[in-house]
């Protein structure tokens, strides 16, 4: 594929809002999570919590779109100028010319659980207002970050669980391709929910500590909420010494499970050789793998198994899982950001809250942060029903950091 330059970036999730802050705690190896303290949540675990987004509400013109998500959407976009560059893009090539594209697990439904909450004893109607379409709907997010930036390209958002915000970079890459647009805003916004909570609670998932991605004791996912955009475009021909590009994807589906991953890691093998091969690149040419690692033992066991038969226990691995907790339909585009923050600071992030490496997993490990020489990462988003999608960024010109 013709790389695709990352005109801007951001990130916010438990470890910081906005770059500096971000780059900072995975500098630092640091975590953001704590005992949970969500809502009405009686659980023993940990979670990754964005604080204050409740004193937050959108402004009154954009009240039928408020909704925790959503809050943290425009918080995430008022972040590094990120708002400023998606307009000033649209201003460029035109409204129509500028897609968003999403990905999210659970949307805003947080407002339909709290609405449930106060239906008519009599009728169970939901209370007045309650606006479905701005808030659970899964479209809601696009909506409302094409109304915050003026675009009216195409818009649509992927909820394909922990791979939705990672497939949004292929979908984007795709249509810059065709020549429908010129410019893509894509990434993730996941919030902190109770069905999220309890439901992976039912699952026996959720540990009863900081997540240990990769540690012999691991004992499931701490869960925490994130929103990261990307501004993509076509790279210019002759790329600047710290441009950052998306040079290959890959996506697959295996299928194997609802919730378990294929136990040999297939999906996860494929996506990263289609990733591979649409970079034109080799597996020696990746200097580092930013794992989807979450702390459960099969996903952690299957992913391992198809990383060192890719890769062997040579290229540097580590999960951030153990930093900002699984943010679910927004770890990919998180992720993304936290692959490009690596590439311009020459800087490969550790494992907060891993404390050892499973010995059945071979593969190079990395538990705290390391400066090394970095040229092309690759990143894993492994969902439910075996929905992969592994992503290269590359930095394409310049002494590598």
């Amino acid at each position: 594929m013709k790389p695709l330059l990352l005109s801007r970036y951001t990130a916010t999730s438990c470890i910081g809002t906005g770059l500096a802050a971000t780059r900072a705690a995975l500098a630092q190896g640091r975590s953001g999570l704590h005992p949970c303290d969500f809502e009405t949540v009686d659980l023993d675990t940990w979670i990754g919590r964005v604080n204050g987004l409740e004193q937050a509400p959108l402004a009154p013109a954009l009240a039928d779109y408020d909704c925790r998500n959503n809050r943290l959407a425009m918080l995430g976009l008022q972040q590094d100028g990120f708002l400023e560059a998606a307009r000033h893009a649209v201003a460029r090539h035109g409204a129509r010319r500028v897609a968003v594209l999403l990905g999210t697990s659970t949307s805003g439904i947080l407002e339909t659980e709290l609405a449930y909450r106060q239906r008519d004893p009599l009728s169970g109607a939901l209370p007045p207002d309650f606006h479905y379409r701005g808030s659970h709907n899964i479209f809601s997010v696009a909506e409302f970050v094409r109304h915050a930036v003026g675009a009216a390209g195409p818009a649509w958002v992927i909820s394909t669980a922990c791979s939705s915000s990672a497939k949004v970079f292929a979908s984007a890459a795709r249509l810059l391709a065709s020549g429908l647009i010129d410019a893509a805003i894509v990434g993730g916004v996941d919030s902190l929910c109770l069905t999220t909570l309890y439901g992976f609670n039912s699952l026996e998932l959720v540990a009863p500590e900081p997540c240990r991605p990769y540690d012999p004791a691991r004992s499931g996912i701490s869960i925490g909420e994130a929103a990261a955009f990307v501004l993509l475009e076509r790279a210019p021909d002759t790329p600047g010494p710290a441009d950052i590009v998306l040079s290959g994807y890959g996506e697959s589906s295996d299928a194997h499970h609802m919730s378990a991953p294929h136990p040999q890691g297939l999906g996860a093998r494929m996506a990263m050789e289609q990733a591979l091969a649409c970079a034109g690149l080799r597996p020696t040419d990746i200097d580092y793998i930013n794992l989807h690692g979450t702390g459960t033992p099969s996903n952690d066991a299957a992913e391992g198994l198809a990383v060192g038969t890719l890769f062997g226990n040579r290229t540097a691995a580590s999960s951030t899982k153990g930093a900002t907790g699984h943010t679910l339909g927004a770890a990919g585009g998180l992720e993304a950001v936290f692959c490009a923050i690596a590439l311009a600071e020459g800087m490969m992030p550790g494992s907060p809250g891993t404390r050892e490496l499973d010995p059945g997993i071979d593969i190079a490990y990395r538990l705290q942060p390391e400066s090394a020489p970095l040229r092309h990462v690759l990143s894993n988003s492994l969902g439910f029903g075996g929905t992969n999608c592994s992503l290269v960024f590359s930095r394409p010109a310049g002494d590598a950091r």
